[in-house]
């Protein structure tokens, strides 16, 4: 696996700038009603009572949602909650971030403020998130990257011993994808044939750290289907989209309910699904079962986290506010529309301790056999 830039080659955590795009939505005007006087006054009644029903049950949910929080002796929270999430905005960890404290907000009488701070392959903000008071009012969302990163020894503090899990929100897997109108290549072997007969020229996009789920799963990728992509390593999600879809490379390594507003508008389209077997929602599309591929991908998990040290009453607070957060019919729905449905993604604190240990396990385990 090469990183390179032109002629000259470059770390895995140095990044390309590539112009930033702009997609704008469409849209149309709605005509007004042209009913009679009597019939607009009517409609304008009925429609008054139909939303202060709907504002009486709305109101009436949050008061319900909110009792059901289990209260805390000093009344916490009484300021506002600080997210840190460890990437750039519109990626997603951005997007479940904000669902998450959305959806906190909708369960309780909380405000949850979500602050990006990307950098240093999603490392750049840990410090941020150790040095801020261990009062609780501070939740760190991050990924299995942090896992890898300790695995990998870039990191020295372990997220399932040195933090405090306050619950797992999803659990996908990855994709690559091409741009549409891709003439080169269209699908899977197209790509194989075309990358084995110019090795060195197919461009890919991916995280930065090639210690990551993403890097580790391209290494094995490659060894098993014999081809060698170049890779772009980029920070920020909408920097790696945005050299898909602008042309700066030919293939993108993303989880599909990222760049799902791409595959909906018809700039994207996935030739590879990284699991064993094709799940319903890509059924046309090849997985590694088809390939022959005989390796187990790593799969990419988000969650939340606190201070090891928060006073246990508030801890509790808020593993109970993620945990009903996620359970909300919003994000249910959000979930839903990233492709989170096809595998169970939420797991409890002690489960998403688990689920880190036995990751850290694996990880080691790849990193040695592919030294």
């Amino acid at each position: 696996m090469m990183f390179d830039l032109g002629h000259h080659s470059v770390s895995a955590l140095h990044r390309i700038a590539v112009p930033a795009f702009g997609y704008p939505l469409g849209g149309g005007i709605e005509q007004p009603n042209v009913a009679g006087e009597n019939e607009r006054e009517e409609k304008t009644m009925i429609s008054l009572k139909t939303k202060l029903v709907a504002l009486s049950a709305t109101a009436l949910f949050a008061t319900t949602a909110a009792a059901e929080m289990p209260k805390t002796s000093d009344g916490f929270p009484e300021r506002p909650i600080t997210m840190i999430v460890p990437f750039g905005a519109g990626g997603g960890s951005d997007q479940v971030a904000r669902a998450m404290a959305a959806a906190i907000e909708s369960v309780s009488d909380a405000s949850v403020m979500v602050v990006n701070k990307p950098g240093g392959g999603g490392l750049s903000a840990v410090p941020d998130f150790m040095s801020a008071p261990s009062d609780g009012y501070t939740v760190f969302m991050h990924l299995d990257m942090a896992v890898a990163s300790h695995a990998a020894g870039d990191l020295n503090l372990n997220p399932g011993k040195d933090w405090q899990p306050l619950g797992i929100a999803q659990l996908t897997f990855s994709q690559l994808y091409v741009r549409s109108d891709e003439t080169r290549f269209s699908n899977w072997q197209e790509l194989v044939d075309y990358a084995q007969e110019n090795p060195g020229e197919v461009t890919l996009a991916n995280v930065g750290a090639s210690t990551t789920m993403e890097g580790v799963n391209l290494q094995l990728l490659e060894e098993s289907a014999g081809i060698d992509f170049r890779v772009v390593g980029f920070d920020k999600p909408s920097e790696r989209y945005a050299s898909l879809v602008g042309g700066h490379v030919d293939v993108l390594l993303e989880q599909p309910g990222d760049i799902r507003p791409f595959l909906d508008g018809g700039q994207m389209k996935p030739v590879l699904t990284l699991l064993q077997d094709r799940p319903a929602a890509f059924s046309d599309v090849p997985s590694l079962a088809d390939l022959g591929a005989d390796f187990v991908p790593l799969m990419r998990y988000r969650g939340f986290f606190t201070h090891r040290d928060a006073p246990e009453e508030r801890f509790s607070w808020l593993a109970e506010a993620v945990r009903q957060g996620f359970e909300t019919e919003a994000f249910q729905e959000f979930n839903k529309k990233k492709f989170m449905d096809v595998v169970e993604s939420y797991r409890s604190p002690s489960d998403a301790e688990t689920l880190i240990d036995e990751s850290i396990t694996t990880y080691k385990t790849v990193f040695q056999k592919l030294n």
